[in-house]
């Protein structure tokens, strides 16, 4: 460990990888709004901030658990199509409060594909956030519906059905056809335009 009269223990946050202090401050003096996107292992969060000098005021949030909940989301809330959809619930929710445009606030970028289709949903609800064109990949489009999870199962359905059945286990115990994986997440999408 460092050591001497010029060493200086860095911020916890920053220790521990959370927090690029230095970025952090070049958007907080933007004085614009930030969309926060952050990922863990099973669900998304997604928050309109604006920041103020007594702290952070979250004007719009949303929460991929809200999925099942108010939405009758079927599968898990860990996956591209969930993320998605919380991005846009987050937007539409945006939009009721007047919220025109923002800037987009990543943090320290994990799981990002998730990221980026929270991302698109945001801007999918008329949210104007600042990007390049080239952030989306053509893959990425693609698999915001869920298609790859639904050729995924018919193709290990028609190959190998052993193996089909052990890797769609959970959907198949709660009696969902993960080859019909893109009804789902249209149902659901219809559910939130409707219900916000």
């Amino acid at each position: 460990m460092a050591k001497g009269p010029r060493y200086r223990k860095p911020l916890r946050r920053r220790a521990e990888g959370k927090t690029n202090y230095h970025r952090r401050l070049k958007l907080i003096k933007s004085r614009k709004l930030r969309a926060v996107i952050r990922a863990s292992e099973n669900h998304v969060i997604v928050q309109i901030i604006q920041s103020k000098m007594g702290g952070d005021k979250v004007l719009a949030s949303a929460h991929s658990k809200e999925l099942l909940k108010d939405f009758e989301w079927e599968v898990n809330t860990g996956n591209i199509p969930a993320a998605y959809l919380t991005g846009y619930l987050a937007g539409l929710r945006a939009k009721k409060e007047g919220i025109e445009e923002a800037i987009l606030d990543l943090g320290l970028l994990y799981h990002r594909n998730r990221v980026l289709a929270a991302f698109k949903g945001i801007l999918d609800a008329q949210i104007n956030l600042p990007h390049r064109d080239e952030f989306f990949t053509r893959s990425l489009e693609e698999r915001i519906d869920g298609s790859h999870i639904e050729n995924y199962a018919q193709f290990l359905k028609k190959e190998d059905s052993e193996q089909y059945e052990q890797i769609f286990s959970g959907y198949l115990k709660s009696k969902i056809n993960p080859q019909k994986f893109t009804d789902i997440f249209n149902k659901t999408l219809k559910r939130i335009e409707s219900n916000v």
